[in-house]
């Protein structure tokens, strides 16, 4: 079962094209302005915090580990990289970089990336880190489906959704275009696998400063090199609801919080921002139609029916949850059935050259 998960996965995960790296992706101007509401509108909370009410989703939707005896826990997963969003559902939230969203280069490039006649700025993201141990395990974004969306569904059953090859019928075509700030000396790269889990990695090494990606990083396995000194990656007193924002008293520096006490100062130079702004995009009008008319959408009920037909013709036996979305043994077995692990090759960790950081 293992290895045909894998073969699997060697042949469903791969993006519809070979990433396509640009420069400059942003303008300086567009650059401070994106910059500028990070620093006035903070604070903002780990991705983990954003996304998973438990352990065991973040096992769901990382690869992090499903044996039978493997009881997660959130000191497992914390790293000090948080997020927030410029543009959500199709809307600005935050009117002064709405060129930035409403971007034509950017949907030139996905359309042309695609081979399709459509294509709509669907969200835009950003993340800011200092040192960090890394991405985290290898992943894919949160793949979305026809009636299935990160305001419905939560992030792990949309990445379970994907790994299980039964709803492709319903899977939403998208594209991003990922751009990164990072002008460090210790790591801060991307490494992606585009020709599979199986096959080796690519990266694009830092520094990058305005450099980007094309790509459907749904369907490609990828994660943050780790950076800055490896001694700062983890600060002490981390946890689920530490928060980072601005630094009140000293320009050019971030801070970290956990229950309202700094825990890390970061100057501006250790900071990796990346931006990541996302397209739906439809191959021809007729695909566009029936997104927009719901004449062929998905119900959450109708996801875990689906799931539970394929885990009894498997012979996995379970009684049906009460609460599926949040029933931690439904999401284990789900995770240990489907999930086809982590890719086989790794780069080496980045050197470290110079361990001194500013964190006064």
């Amino acid at each position: 079962m293992e290895m045909m998960l894998m073969n699997q996965a060697s042949t469903v995960f791969r993006p519809v094209a070979a990433p396509q790296v640009i420069e400059n992706a942003f303008t300086q101007d567009q650059h401070h302005r994106l910059l500028k509401v990070v620093k006035e509108n903070g604070p903002w909370s780990l991705i983990l915090a954003h996304h998973f009410n438990s352990p065991e989703e973040v096992v769901a939707a990382t690869s992090a580990g499903a044996g039978d005896s493997f009881v997660p826990t959130w000191d497992m997963f914390l790293s000090p990289v948080f997020r927030g969003y410029f543009a959500r559902s199709h809307t600005v939230v935050h009117p002064e970089i709405e060129d930035c969203f409403f971007n034509t280069r950017f949907l030139d490039l996905v359309r042309a990336y695609w081979g399709a006649a459509y294509a709509t700025p669907e969200n835009m993201l950003f993340n800011i880190q200092g040192p960090c141990s890394g991405g985290g395990n290898p992943h894919v974004d949160a793949t979305r489906f026809r009636g299935i969306d990160h305001q419905t569904t939560p992030v792990w059953l949309m990445n379970i959704m994907v790994k299980t090859g039964l709803f492709k019928r319903w899977q939403a075509k998208k594209a991003q275009v990922i751009t990164w700030y990072y002008q460090g000396n210790i790591g801060g790269g991307f490494t992606y696998w585009p020709d599979g889990p199986q096959a080796r990695p690519q990266q694009i090494k830092a520094p990058m400063w305005g450099r980007a990606v094309v790509v459907e990083n749904e369907m490609m396995f990828h994660t943050a090199e780790p950076n800055g000194p490896s001694a700062l990656r983890k600060p002490q007193g981390l946890a689920i609801n530490s928060l980072i924002k601005a630094d009140p008293n000293v320009p050019e520096r971030w801070q970290i919080t956990t229950d309202g006490r700094v825990i890390q100062h970061i100057p501006e130079d250790e900071m990796r921002f990346l931006v990541h702004w996302g397209a739906d995009i439809f191959m021809d009008y007729s695909e566009l139609k029936v997104a927009m008319d719901h004449t062929d959408d998905l119900t959450n009920d109708q996801v875990v029916d689906i799931l539970m037909a394929d885990l009894a013709a498997r012979g996995v036996k379970i009684a049906y949850p009460s609460n599926p979305l949040a029933d931690k043994h439904f999401i284990t077995l789900l995770t240990r059935t489907y999930d086809p692990g982590q890719p086989a090759i790794f780069p080496p960790a980045p050197e470290e050259v110079d361990d001194r950081i500013a964190a006064a």
